[in-house]
């Protein structure tokens, strides 16, 4: 409750939504006039904590809110038909995540934190009445819209008719591009998922992913020390995902 108190006695310290947020340009519109950043810090309701391991929303749950990633790495899966989760997706901060529950105003997958994290929660339909009024704003939510189908549409190809090491390639390649564009180094990372998990995302067996990364080792391609990877030649693994494209 004393926090409850601080923030009535200082209504600057509610502004930390958007307005002094370093995501603020990975998941907002460039060129929003102070005004207008004013209204979305109205907007984001509050801040949600979510514990490793826990849901941030489950399939088949009633939506009602977007939700940007603060802090931490969340994965998206739905129950296969033998009961396994297949993972659809990973995400991290300056993402927006939830947009699967807008078709049929419900959720159809789980997000499970794969580390402790932090979201601003955003209700859609105060998003919506907002982006009505700043043009920017709709715009963004229809690129971020756009980019799903897109990613989506990616990983289909992956799935289709990528081999192995071109599947893993291009996993590294995505991942440490999204990574850099946070001011992440743009040849090492450090795995939030298991390899189990890259592998139901990728469409690969356990064994598959452990063989791929140590033939990539043996190349001298990456280095790998548990879930740290180092990409040593990124010429390399560019090539083995465009020879694939190539044919």
């Amino acid at each position: 409750m004393a926090d409850v108190k601080i923030l009535r006695m200082n209504p600057q310290t509610i502004k930390v939504a958007c307005s002094n947020c370093n995501l603020r340009e990975l998941c907002l519109p460039m060129g929003l006039s102070p005004e207008e950043i004013d209204r979305l810090d109205n907007v984001v309701a509050n801040r949600r904590k979510i514990k490793r391991g826990t849901s941030l929303f489950r399939n088949g749950e009633k939506f009602s809110s977007l939700y940007a990633i603060r802090t931490g790495f969340f994965k998206t899966c739905v129950a296969s038909e033998d009961g396994r989760d297949q993972v659809t997706g990973f995400q991290m901060a300056g993402e927006i995540i939830g947009l699967d529950g807008i078709v049929n105003d419900q959720h159809t997958c789980d997000a499970v934190a794969l580390e402790d994290a932090e979201v601003c929660v955003m209700p859609f339909d105060r998003i919506e009445d907002l982006s009505r009024e700043i043009n920017g704003l709709q715009r963004h939510v229809h690129k971020i819209m756009s980019r799903e189908i897109v990613r989506e549409h990616g990983v289909m190809l992956l799935l289709g008719s990528m081999r192995a090491e071109e599947r893993l390639a291009a996993f590294l390649l995505n991942l440490v591009q999204r990574l850099h564009a946070r001011g992440f180094s743009q040849s090492e990372l450090i795995l939030r998922m298991t390899r189990e998990e890259i592998g139901s995302y990728l469409g690969l067996k356990l064994e598959t992913v452990s063989r791929t990364f140590s033939k990539f080792v043996e190349d001298g391609i990456v280095e790998v020390k548990q879930r740290h990877v180092r990409i040593l030649d990124t010429d390399a693994l560019s090539q083995i995902v465009n020879h694939q494209e190539c044919h």
